[in-house]
């Protein structure tokens, strides 16, 4: 019981959901028949700007807050495999998709790159930022640890997660039922906003099972703390004040450490989706930080 407590406290933290507004869009889909580890859709015109969304998320998350950015440029709204109908990749899941996505930047010949990422697409922000300092201009990290495992089970090794561990034998066969009581309850905690909740459930039960269990398994053992001091580029952390303020902002403050031109700012009465629960201050905020870019 303990575990399972455990795992629904990560995905209060790490697991997203969706909405869908009124936009006319590009989509470009990978098109092969082999499943590719994303999708993106893509908005505008310009120098680039990567949306990843967080984990069970599909990238159509970020189009409100795109509308609300003032930015010139050329916005790409990334899905993982697995989630948002997409077909499921062969593990290892994070690595895949990290790698597919440095890739992608380098085969499209992209410079100058924004990049804003929720929750894990935060993780994935700073992977590719310490991979590409060359390339990234500024990130925007909102609601991500580099290290949560180290938040949610303190002092146990990365050692302890491997994919078929009792436990997630155990989530995978869980029942129906079972398992949608437990996105009730990581719904009705990840947001304040009422009519989200309902998203974000549905996004949890419609992601495919196997992708969502061994995926946060890589998330348990993601550490991205050794590598922080290689992320050059201006940076925004932007957390929420859940539990509360004071608890949140320490850790984002002890994790990252080592993180050379960062600022952080909290935000007020929010949870984990604070661009749902706060938005027009979320966008303020993005806006001025990223003021002097087009």
């Amino acid at each position: 019981m303990k575990s399972l407590i455990r795992i629904i406290i990560l995905c209060i933290i790490t697991t997203s959901s969706t909405n869908s507004f009124g936009f006319n869009c590009g989509t470009n889909l990978l098109e092969t028949a082999e499943a590719k580890p994303f999708t993106i859709e893509t908005m505008g015109q310009g120098k680039p700007v990567l949306y990843l969304p967080g984990f069970a998320t599909p990238g159509s998350i970020w189009k409100e807050t795109v509308e609300n950015l003032n930015l010139e440029r050329k916005s790409y709204l990334f899905s993982y495999a697995g989630f948002n109908g997409l077909e499921p990749i062969e593990m290892p899941w994070y690595a895949t998709i990290k790698n597919a996505i440095i890739e992608y930047i380098s085969e499209n010949n992209m410079s100058n790159i924004i990049i804003v990422g929720h929750s894990m697409g935060g993780n994935l922000a700073v992977d590719i930022a310490s991979e590409l300092p060359n390339k990234v201009s500024k990130i925007v990290i909102v609601e991500a640890l580099p290290c949560m495992r180290e938040v949610m089970m303190p002092n146990v090794p990365a050692a302890n997660f491997y994919y078929n561990s009792p436990y997630n034998t155990q989530m995978l066969e869980m029942e129906p039922l079972q398992f949608e009581n437990i996105a009730d309850m990581m719904a009705a905690n990840m947001t304040l906003n009422e009519d989200k909740k309902v998203i974000i459930k549905d996004w949890i039960l419609e992601a495919d099972r196997k992708t969502w269990v061994y995926g946060y398994t890589d998330l348990l053992k993601l550490d991205l703390r050794t590598i922080l001091k290689k992320v050059t580029c201006e940076t925004l952390i932007v957390g929420a004040s859940f539990p509360n303020v004071k608890i949140a902002q320490e850790n984002y403050e002890k994790q990252y450490l080592n993180l050379p031109n960062k600022t952080l700012i909290m935000a007020s009465n929010s949870k984990h989706f604070l661009m749902f629960d706060q938005p027009e201050w979320f966008y303020k905020t993005v806006n001025d930080f990223l003021v002097n870019e087009k």
